[in-house]
């Protein structure tokens, strides 16, 4: 790769910190600001208070500690960052703002300079538009926490240039992640994919199955959390924002299609870990054998990442998506291989034959499916 290039972080909340923090361990110079100066001015105590607990626990040398919070030098404004190399935002999802600082920063970096979105839901296109040089601006969408989750999806958008695409990837790979070139479609794999795991869970759940009976069967098939477990760490106005926004990205779906499960739990504000209550917490699971519930799940979710797999994006880039950014067991195709295609077929068929109306369509097999 050649002199490391320097790497611009704007943004100092949990995510912003965390990929910081991910270059700067890995070797590279880091500048870094935030708008909201009481963020700006505690990030150095807060990285060292959690590193320091990765050296407690013998997780961390005293002298990685010390070379990761040195390589970090916090700024009060833009214009530190004119020899920055990448610039990557974790600011507010909207996208306006985003557009308006890296408005901002053309007028600081060089013309050679990357600028990455970290966005998870906004099209890089969008946050692209009306720049001066839209080819250097692409997604970089970190999972949180951003240290310890390995995969980074690569996004750019139609006008993104092959160079931008290049440097971006290898900084990133620099940094020990596993990166993984998607669309610039709603949700890009993780989040789109995600979705039939969280969805047929709820939909499970009006059925009048219980979040112990869901979560126990898909703990008893690998996987490390269920799904209603899962939105209750995330949090449920979280994943319900995330739902409504790829719903509506996607012209209203039924695949996407926002469950009356989870609007009730955010109506009622359990959340999930952090109100203190949810679908499943405090509760603890036992993992309890249901192959129905588990190929119900795995269908849909196959499903999904079908329809992802005919609009071009690879299957094995699906695969490792879902298994780095989601810590599944295993991949969609890998489950496809596993069931056979009749067998997920037949069972998409009896779920599209069982939809209530308001998700019929839902469960109709992608053509790609259909023809692998």
């Amino acid at each position: 790769m050649g002199t490391k290039p320097i790497i611009g972080v704007v943004g100092l909340g949990t995510m912003g910190l965390g990929i910081a923090q991910v270059y700067a361990a890995a070797g590279f110079r880091v500048m870094a600001t935030d708008a909201f100066a009481p963020a700006r001015d505690s990030a150095l105590q807060r990285l060292a208070t959690q590193l320091n607990a990765r050296v407690a626990a013998g997780k961390l040398t005293e002298q990685a500690r010390d070379a990761t919070i040195s390589g970090l030098t916090l700024v009060a404004g833009l214009e530190a960052f004119a020899p920055a190399g990448v610039v990557i935002e974790a600011i507010v999802e909207e996208a306006g703002a985003k557009r308006g600082l890296f408005r901002s920063l053309e007028a600081i970096v060089a013309t050679s300079a990357v600028l990455a979105t970290n966005t998870s839901s906004i099209p890089v296109g969008d946050v692209a538009q009306a720049l001066q040089n839209p080819d250097r601006v692409l997604g970089l969408h970190f999972f949180n926490p951003a240290p310890a989750m390995k995969l980074v999806e690569l996004a750019g958008h139609a006008g993104t240039s092959a160079a931008a695409l290049i440097v971006a990837r290898d900084v990133t790979e620099a940094a020990g992640k596993t990166v993984i070139a998607c669309p610039d479609r709603p949700g890009f794999i993780v989040n789109r994919c995600a979705r039939p795991f969280y969805g047929e869970a709820l939909a499970l759940l009006e059925e009048g199955l219980s979040a112990a009976e869901i979560d126990g069967a898909m703990l008893a098939a690998g996987y490390r959390l269920g799904p209603l477990s899962l939105i209750d760490l995330i949090g449920a106005d979280v994943n319900l924002a995330a739902t409504y926004g790829l719903y509506q990205a996607m012209g209203r779906h039924p695949r996407y299609h926002p469950f009356d499960a989870l609007n009730l739990q955010v109506e009622r504000g359990d959340l999930g870990r952090k109100s203190g209550r949810g679908f499943v917490f405090p509760a603890t699971v036992v993992a309890t054998q249901n192959a129905a519930v588990v190929l119900r799940i795995e269908a849909a979710l196959i499903n999904e990442a079908c329809w992802l797999a005919g609009e071009g994006v690879e299957p094995a880039g699906i695969d490792t998506a879902m298994q780095f950014g989601l810590n599944f067991p295993r991949g969609p195709f890998e489950a496809l291989k596993t069931y056979g295609k009749a067998r997920i077929l037949a069972t998409l068929a009896a779920l599209e034959g069982n939809a209530p109306l308001h998700l019929k369509t839902r469960y109709l097999p992608a053509p790609y499916l259909e023809a692998i």
